[in-house]
């Protein structure tokens, strides 16, 4: 609750800013990690961030995949079936000619509810805002030129802020309903915190990696 300094009363805290301000900090790490807006970032770093991401979000989906098998209709509300992104990350992969990882992370377990189904989400969903400007530096980095366009950081093109708005709307709606707005914190934050760690050594990956080499029209040399 928070005090409506017009009227100094108690009302319900706005639990799109609880998720901003209660998660600040994972939010913080991990986009320090991933440091995908980074000068110098090179394909093979790209790549080794793609295949830590595209494994994350397999076992993400699952979970929620369980989830909205037993709450169809939060499910159906948030449209869950078209918010999936693991197979755009699967094909940005591929377009670079690399190969998913065969590990994946081992701390998640799916949503005991809607509650921290929408945690969950506000960290995927949240992820295509960041994504846009992603998508702009990549294709501005003369290292990465050759590249293909990417798909998974801007899955709904012109209709991400549409999404994202559906996405806040169902989430108070939720919450307004009887929805524990404490709980959908702790779970955004908990899936930044497991998302951070599972890519924490993605530089030690990306000097493994074996990159593709681009030619000069822009294609993906074998």
């Amino acid at each position: 609750m928070t005090r409506d300094p017009a009227t100094d009363l108690l009302v319900p805290a706005d639990v799109m800013l609880a998720l901003r301000t209660g998660t600040a900090p994972e939010h913080q790490q991990l986009e320090a990690t991933l440091d995908l807006l980074d000068p110098g970032l090179t394909v093979p770093r790209l790549t080794a961030v793609l295949q830590r991401m595209h494994a994350f979000w397999v076992v993400v989906e699952q979970g929620l995949d369980t989830w909205a098998t037993a709450h169809p209709h939060d499910a159906a509300v948030l449209e869950w079936s078209a918010r999936r992104r693991a197979h755009l990350f699967a094909a940005d992969l591929a377009a670079l000619g690399a190969a998913p990882r065969p590990d994946r992370p081992a701390d998640l377990v799916p949503p005991a509810g809607t509650d921290e189904a929408l945690g969950t989400l506000y960290v995927l969903e949240g992820s295509t805002l960041g994504g846009v400007l992603i998508d702009r530096h990549l294709a501005a980095s003369p290292a990465l030129a050759g590249v293909a366009p990417l798909a998974a950081f801007t899955p709904y093109g012109e209709r991400t802020g549409a999404r994202w708005a559906a996405f806040r709307r169902a989430t108070r709606d939720h919450v307004a309903r009887g929805g524990d707005a404490d709980a959908v914190v702790s779970a955004a934050a908990r899936t930044f915190r497991s998302m951070a760690a599972w890519c924490r050594d993605v530089q030690q990956s990306a000097s493994s990696t074996t990159a593709p080499t681009t030619d000069p029209g822009g294609g993906v040399a074998a």
